[in-house]
């Protein structure tokens, strides 16, 4: 969590902004992070951040916008290259592997405890403390695989939407579940649509205006979002058909249109607990892959990489590879001989 300094440092930063341009990472804890900040003061403007890298093609934005501040949001990597030519004020806010670079206003609950597991919506929230939008923050905390502290009185203030203390049925058996699918849903597709999307949902002020479809927006944004999640109820069909004996649950498809990578690995992990989740897709001459297990295979995984051209990383239980495909079946080969030593405990 965020120290009191330094929740009223950023509040101070975002309060004195003029024109704040916010980076953040395209999934449903980024989104929620940045619309808890923007929604503070409503100033400024938001990008997606689709490489969890911000690089020096940032810049584009940046010259773009001119802004006076940039915040950059549940991005895993920022490239000092970038920061040496902001010539802005940079806050960086993030949970993932703690990094040491200059020129930048960096905070990240790992760099005092390795452990710690924040999502950054969660900080958000820290920042924002807007009651109406604690639905947001929900969402943003689900949506990382974690049952925020305010959870019961989420529940007091939403009964209808959640009813259970926890992970797999809130994320999965319950309506605000429902919405943090929502939220990475609306992320796919041509950008121009996106972009309507996420400017719409900078103006909603109930999550009912989605779910019951209560207004103009909130059924425009429903349309949306039901188009692309028949596509994804097909895809996870398909891959609960595939499911066998041992303790991997592979699934390999071909969608070129939208990725569901991360998405069915988080839900198959969700239905199957005692097995790794691989969901695999290729593009490129390169297989991109969710795992996710609910118990540690980030070590498991960087033995594999081991001699194999490719990368990966991420957190404990929840990790992302890229691998080329000539060396695909070696990868898989090493991948299982790890797990075979771990010790399963769900």
């Amino acid at each position: 969590m965020l120290s009191e300094k330094n929740v009223s440092l950023l509040r101070n930063e975002l309060e004195t902004a003029k024109n704040p341009l916010f980076f953040y990472d395209a999934d449903g804890d980024g989104l929620a992070a940045f619309l808890l900040l923007y929604r503070i003061h409503r100033e400024g403007k938001g990008v997606r951040i689709n490489t969890s890298n911000v690089n020096i093609q940032g810049m584009r934005k940046v010259e773009e916008l001119n802004p006076d501040k940039i915040f950059i949001l549940d991005v895993p990597v920022v490239q000092q290259e970038f920061l040496d030519n902001a010539h802005r004020p940079v806050f960086w806010i993030d949970h993932h592997q703690p990094l040491q670079l200059n020129k930048v206003s960096y905070f990240n609950p790992r760099i005092k405890d390795p452990d710690a597991y924040i999502p950054t919506s969660r900080m958000a929230w820290q920042i924002s403390e807007n009651p109406a939008d604690m639905w947001i923050a929900m969402i943003g905390s689900l949506a990382d695989w974690h049952l925020p502290d305010f959870t019961q009185e989420f529940m007091a203030q939403y009964p209808d939407l959640l009813k259970h203390n926890d992970l797999t049925k809130a994320s999965y058996k319950s309506k605000i579940g429902v919405l943090m699918k929502f939220f990475f849903f609306i992320q796919k597709g041509p950008s121009n649509e996106v972009h309507k999307c996420i400017k719409t949902l900078t103006r909603i002020k109930s999550p009912y205006e989605i779910l019951n479809q209560e207004t103009a927006q909130g059924k425009f944004l429903w349309k949306q979002f039901q188009k692309i999640n028949e596509k994804y109820e097909e895809l996870l069909k398909d891959a609960k058909k595939g499911v066998k004996g041992g303790r991997i649950l592979l699934y390999h498809y071909s969608e070129n249109q939208w990725s569901f990578t991360a998405n069915l690995a988080n839900e198959l992990m969700a239905t199957y607990p005692k097995k790794v989740v691989i969901i695999a897709r290729s593009k490129g001459g390169e297989m991109k892959c969710s795992l996710r297990a609910q118990f540690r295979i980030s070590g498991a995984l960087e033995k594999a990489l081991q001699g194999i051209e490719g990368r990966g990383g991420g957190h404990p239980n929840a990790c992302g590879a890229v691998i080329k495909e000539e060396d695909w079946s070696a990868f898989l080969s090493k991948f299982k001989e790890e797990i075979k030593n771990i010790n399963i405990e769900v």
